[in-house]
């Protein structure tokens, strides 16, 4: 007999309820499971909490008690009492009005279901694993830690996964990979690297798991070495090892060695080099044969700083890469191999630098099933923690991750202004006079950024302006205002200790001490360590130091903060290991269980530390760093410091996408790449000098380019780099294609600010996501799933940028759900087919879907410069369409007090009318009349080229009624 339990929770009054059945607990909204049979390494108690009736959260422990503990990136939720429990046998089944989620009594099993089909489902049989951990002596850093603090949990969570799905989120990684189903991916934080715990799936769902060490994603096992994976041999067929090769520059030199592995990724680790062996310059080839113990596809990881190319069966599986050698970089690939038999492998390496990194491992095999699971590995945990996130859309998936982790604000509109940034300008001189060109060349810009060392030499962290380069920054900053420009500034969570403003922190204890002790210099020959951000007493002392040193001091003239290296990056290349030993121990306990949320604690600081003193002036930190909930602090991230190449450019995509689908909306990165080979440093100097244009600088010029016009369709539309200098005036003279081609890319940019702003306020008011993949306006075309180059710029704009030196057309899949226009000519195109589109240097392809309407305002040099009117509006013919202008006061908090406007305009395509609806809302300043110019996009017409000003246009007078429009 079939025994039945059901209980009704009604939340009928606030208060504590308490509900035993037999075998569960209901105490609100949590329901707890007590495991009757758990395995050895198996979960002994599960616990649900029901957020809403598309979020449950899943907590289950290896104990008998849950931890009592405070998330650093969930926010406070609303107590939620609409759901019922009841048990069938062995199954406790909690449902709400969307979701059913089941747990096995008998073995801690959990499964969702919406309807009568499964979302997610734990593995049967090792859904989740538990092993002890305790932090490692050498990973603690200078401090102690107690007991509690250095025993926890590491766990591994497994999810069934069928075959059509795909996954995607995870944040920023370098590898270009989009779908992430069957991918592995280490997640930790580093410069170019962000982890984000979050992932969604193109079933409509989403996991985000609550834990902030190392993770992984994929494979749960460590990278193992070529030799431990394989039986090795060297180029003479001797089993064992393979053959090194290192020759010198003039070839002077060469030394011939065995290699056991290839595996110098590190300060530690790069000591197996050959002793006093000059790698600048050298040539150094790794070579002989691999065998797999068993058949599989195998998952390597490269580690590379210079030139590399990896073969393997004589063919070229890594194309050339180069990386500077400060900051390598991680490139995976798979390659099948049979049991028994060999593949001859060669590494040709150039290392580019006196000192680089080379590395090549692999994953251990596993089989096609398990690798296509959804596998999540945690190292340090107080118990496995996440929340299932259902949606109807993944639009809907997101916004349930901003509900439980803050939504973000709307950002201040110039930030959607063009940013001009290098590394670095050195005086206030060079500030003002790059702005002033912009101005001069009637060129659209916004913002300007003063990169670090503004500072004296020896005084990093003192936040104070050296004053022989900038004798006045108060004017400075003056002067900058007075060309209707914003200013941004750099500012590490690094300090020397000569400073006062580290012995100050040092005082209280919230500074990290290792590098101290260690006597590690940087590269300027100064010895300095980071701040303890999980300490909410000195998050409070960094931002006063802050306040007092640059915001108050300069009148609140400083409109953005640039949070460098906040991963925290207190030492280039160092082992896992000691990276965790230099920024810890933690207020919060280790800093192997805390390593991944420093630049949320950081953001923290600087965003309530501002609102504390400036409460109405809009926040904007930019960092290299990013996690969960962190867009709750006004905070955008960018991918850091990247190469100039054409797979860099190619990689940011991805980066970017994933970024954006895993909840954080803005998103940039060093347009035009950060580090430079020296070929184009060179062709720059020849040119400089002779005027002329080589090769190389041709090619440098196309690539900026193509950057720019990349670039002009991401949140954040910035230049960074280091020399050649990267205003538009240097990268070519005026008659150039170059500057005439990323000149009107920067107008193009402005153009759009209606557009552009509108997607910022629905960000915050719907939780909008601006960068999409592809996936989230065309899920069920499976063709899109594996898109990793185009990508929907809001609703209505598709962008194919090339990334390819010389291309002048490029493959384009066009999604079957619509027809599609393209945007600078409006040659019309069914759906579901891929196209070759022309792709000229002065452009690339962006197509329009139908029914898109999109607002162009009028030409402007900054984003305040006048209002939006008139504004264009775009509508194209083909389907039912909408988009909702949004306006408000541009850089206040007002609009948290209601102080916006919306218009929303909807396409009927049957009759060809739009209705401009009724203006919702007001706020200070806004315009009580304005016109619109509606230019309809048909089918059966081309034009030459996009030109709002001048192509047929019905002019409507709009004082905020409803108008109806006959098209």
């Amino acid at each position: 007999m079939r025994i039945l339990k059901t209980l009704l929770l009604l939340a009928l009054f606030s208060g504590v309820i308490v509900c035993r059945a037999a075998d569960y607990i209901v105490n609100q909204n949590f329901v707890t499971i007590p495991v009757k049979h758990p395995t050895a390494d198996g979960a002994k108690m599960v616990r649900l909490q029901i957020i809403n009736n598309n979020i449950v959260r899943v907590q289950a422990t290896p104990e008998m008690s849950f931890p009592e503990k405070q998330s650093l990136i969930i926010v406070e939720q609303k107590y939620f009492a609409s759901f019922k429990v009841e048990q069938r046998a062995d199954i406790v089944t909690v449902r709400t009005a969307e979701l059913a989620v089941e747990v096995d009594i008998e073995t801690g099993r959990v499964r969702f279901l919406r309807g009568p089909h499964i979302l997610l489902s734990e593995r049967a049989q090792g859904g989740k694993i538990f092993r002890p951990f305790r932090v490692p002596e050498r990973e603690i850093g200078v401090g102690t830690l107690t007991e509690q603090q250095r025993n926890a949990w590491t766990w591994n969570a497994v999810f069934d996964s069928p075959a059509d799905e795909a996954f995607y989120g995870l944040g920023q990684h370098q590898s270009e990979e989009l779908n992430m189903k069957g991918k592995n991916e280490d997640l930790f934080q580093y410069n170019t690297k962000i982890s984000i715990p979050f992932v969604v799936s193109n079933k409509n769902y989403g996991v985000l798991w609550d834990s902030y060490s190392y993770c992984r994603w994929g494979n749960p096992d460590e990278y193992q070495q070529l030799g431990q994976a394989f039986k090795i041999y060297n180029k003479d067929g001797r089993p064992g090892s393979l053959t090194g090769t290192y020759t010198t520059k003039n070839g002077s030199q060469q030394i011939v060695r065995e290699e056991d592995s290839i595996y110098f990724e590190n300060s530690e680790t790069i000591v197996n080099l050959p002793k006093d062996f000059p790698l600048n310059g050298s040539h150094v080839v790794y070579e002989g044969e691999i065998e797999a113990p068993v058949e599989n596809l195998y998952h390597f990881i490269l580690y590379y700083a210079g030139y590399i190319k990896v073969y393997l069966d004589g063919r070229e599986i890594v194309p050339e890469r180069w990386r500077t050698a400060w900051n390598p970089n991680s490139y995976k690939f798979t390659y099948p191999m049979r049991a028994g038999q060999r593949a001859s492998i060669k590494i040709d390496w150039k290392p580019d630098g006196d000192v680089s990194y080379c590395g090549l491992r692999t994953a251990t095999p596993r089989t096609s099933q398990q690798q296509n699971q959804m596998s999540i590995w945690s190292e340090m945990a107080r118990d496995m923690d996440y929340y299932l996130i259902a949606g109807n859309n993944l639009d809907s998936v997101v916004s349930g991750y901003r509900q439980l982790t803050g939504k973000a604000q709307v950002f201040p509109k110039w930030s959607f202004g063009f940013w001009q940034s290098r590394e670095r300008y050195k005086t206030s001189n060079e500030i003002e006079s790059t702005l002033r060109t912009f101005r001069e060349k009637h060129i659209p810009v916004d913002n300007i950024v003063q990169d670090w060392n503004y500072w004296k030499l020896d005084s990093w962290g003192s936040h104070q302006f050296e004053p022989v380069r900038y004798p006045n920054p108060q004017a400075m900053l003056d002067s900058v205002h007075a060309m209707n420009g914003r200013f941004m500034i750099s500012v590490w969570p690094k300090f020397y200790n000569t400073t006062d403003n580290y012995k100050q922190l040092d005082a209280r204890g919230w500074m990290y001490h290792q590098a101290i002790k260690d006597s590690i210099h940087d590269w300027l020959g100064f010895m300095g360590s980071f701040y303890d951000a999980y300490s909410s007493g000195a998050r409070h002392l960094f931002w006063q130091q802050m306040n007092s040193n640059l915001y108050e001091k300069y009148k609140q003239g400083i409109d953005a903060w640039w949070m460098d290296a906040s991963e925290p990056n207190v030492r280039d290349c160092t082992p896992m290991w000691y990276r965790k030993a230099l920024s810890g121990p933690t207020a919060l306990g280790s800093s192997t269980e805390y390593f991944n949320a420093y630049s949320l604690m950081n953001a923290n600081a600087i965003y309530n530390g501002q609102r504390s003193v400036n409460p109405n002036r809009r926040v904007f930190l930019l960092t290299r760093s990013g996690f969960a909930g962190q867009q709750r602090y006004s905070t955008a991230s960018w991918s850091g410091d990247i190469a100039t190449r054409w797979e860099d450019m190619r990689a940011q995509i991805t980066a970017g996408l994933n970024y954006s689908i895993a909840g954080l909306p803005m998103w940039g990165m060093d347009q035009g790449g950060f580090c430079v080979e020296q070929r184009y440093v060179d062709a720059q100097l020849l040119f400089d000098k002779t005027k002329l244009e080589n090769n190389d600088l041709k090619e440098w010029r196309e690539l900026q380019t193509r950057w720019h016009q990349f670039g002009c369709f991401v949140p954040l539309y910035r230049a960074h780099g280091q020399w050649p200098l990267r205003e538009v005036w240097n990268i070519a003279p005026e008659n150039h294609p170059a500057y005439q081609t990323i000149v009107k890319y920067h107008r193009l940019r402005y153009r759009l600010m209606p557009y552009l702003y509108s997607m910022a306020g629905a960000v915050h008011l719907t939780n909008y996501t601006i960068m999409r993949p592809l996936i989230m306006d065309f899920n069920g075309d499976s063709a899109v799933n594996d898109i990793k180059d185009q990508w929907m710029f809001g609703p209505a704009l598709m962008p194919c940028p090339v990334t390819e030196y010389g291309a002048r057309s490029r493959q384009v899949y066009l999604p079957k759900q619509t027809g599609w226009f393209e945007f600078n000519t409006n040659r019309y195109y069914v759906g579901n087919q891929v196209i070759t589109a022309y792709a000229p240097f002065e452009s690339i392809p962006v197509f329009v879907p139908e029914g898109a309407i999109i607002p162009i305002g009028p030409e402007i040099e900054w984003t305040d410069q006048k209002p939006a009117d008139p504004i264009t509006l775009y509508v194209f013919q083909g389907r039912n369409g909408e988009f909702t202008l949004y306006e408000d006061e541009c850089t206040n908090y007002n609009y948290e007090r209601g102080k916006f406007s919306t218009i929303r305009f909807t396409y009927n395509d049957a009759d060809h009318t739009l209705t401009i609806g009724n203006r919702h809302g007001s706020y200070d300043g806004m315009l009580q009349s304005r016109t619109f110019r509606i230019v309809y996009r048909q089918k059966n017409s081309t034009v030459a080229q996009f030109d709002p000003d001048n192509e047929p246009a019905k002019i409507i007078r709009y004082s905020g009624k409803q108008i109806k429009v006959k098209l």
